[in-house]
């Protein structure tokens, strides 16, 4: 891939944007080469949790407003409008993909993580930040709306109406420190270390059975929109009941009653 590096540690597969030079902002050539390797993940079973980080000292800076590598409109036969909306609809079902693969996902944010690249960050399970991380809704600042890929959906979810609305209709620029202080982000390491940190809660969910983990993460992503507790009740039902069944639930038990470590088959 010329815009991604995907490497495998055990279990744990590791996705890293990488365009450094240009603080990994989002060309057209990162988001199909993003889309082709989420619809690898999605039949990949062996890779069962996943980080996304940036190359060098950026996560995301988003769009890449200035083009490059010879990139223009999707189809510049469709016209401006239809082109765009083409463009638009690329980016914005990346979130649906991180959303939509099985596999819970760390970001480790390794520095600024602006518009689109803000909202990769709010569309994973799991935010880890380090010290010189920065995080804004840069849209708002260049004459287009806060709400974009899926912000305007996650990020009052995750630290609630008032803070989000702070964020969007200012497009502040807040630091590591306020993300931790506000909910955004659950922890905050020095410069050098997020990977690591992230390495070591992703072989913590390892530590569960496969199909477990996720279809917790299905359970988590319909509990998010859920229309009623007693929706949702049943979607817990239907997951409990199918994980009952497993090899791995067998074994999770008996290792529990004879006091060792489980020894999972994801079967």
């Amino acid at each position: 891939m010329k815009t991604l590096t995907f490497e495998k540690d055990g279990h744990i597969g590791i996705i890293t944007l990488n365009r450094p030079n240009r603080l990994n902002a989002l060309s057209q050539t990162m988001v199909r080469e993003l889309h082709v390797l989420f619809n690898t993940l999605d039949e990949d079973l062996d890779a069962r949790v996943l980080i996304l980080t940036g190359a060098g000292r950026g996560f995301c800076a988003g769009a890449d407003l200035r083009g490059g590598d010879g990139e223009g409109a999707w189809d510049e036969r469709l016209g401006p409008i239809q082109s765009q909306y083409r463009l638009q609809q690329g980016y914005a079902a990346l979130i649906l993909r991180l959303r939509q693969i099985p596999q819970p996902i760390i970001a480790a944010v390794n520095g600024p993580a602006a518009g689109g690249g803000f909202c990769l960050a709010l569309a994973s399970d799991v935010r880890y930040a380090s010290e010189s991380a920065r995080f804004n809704c840069a849209f708002i600042k260049l004459g287009l709306s806060a709400g974009e890929m899926g912000s305007s959906y996650f990020l009052p979810r995750i630290v609630g109406a008032s803070h989000a609305a702070e964020l969007m209709y200012t497009g502040r620029i807040i630091d590591a420190k306020t993300a931790l202080e506000i909910g955004l982000v659950s922890k905050v390491v020095p410069d050098g270390e997020v990977l690591p940190a992230a390495k070591e809660l992703a072989r913590e969910m390892l530590s569960n059975a496969p199909l477990a983990l996720r279809m917790t993460k299905e359970v988590y992503n319909f509990g998010l929109c859920a229309p009623s507790l007693e929706n949702q009740i049943h979607m817990e039902n239907r997951t409990q009941v199918v994980n009952f069944f497993t090899d791995d639930f067998r074994e999770g038990a008996m290792s529990f009653l004879e006091k060792r470590p489980p020894q999972y088959g994801d079967k």
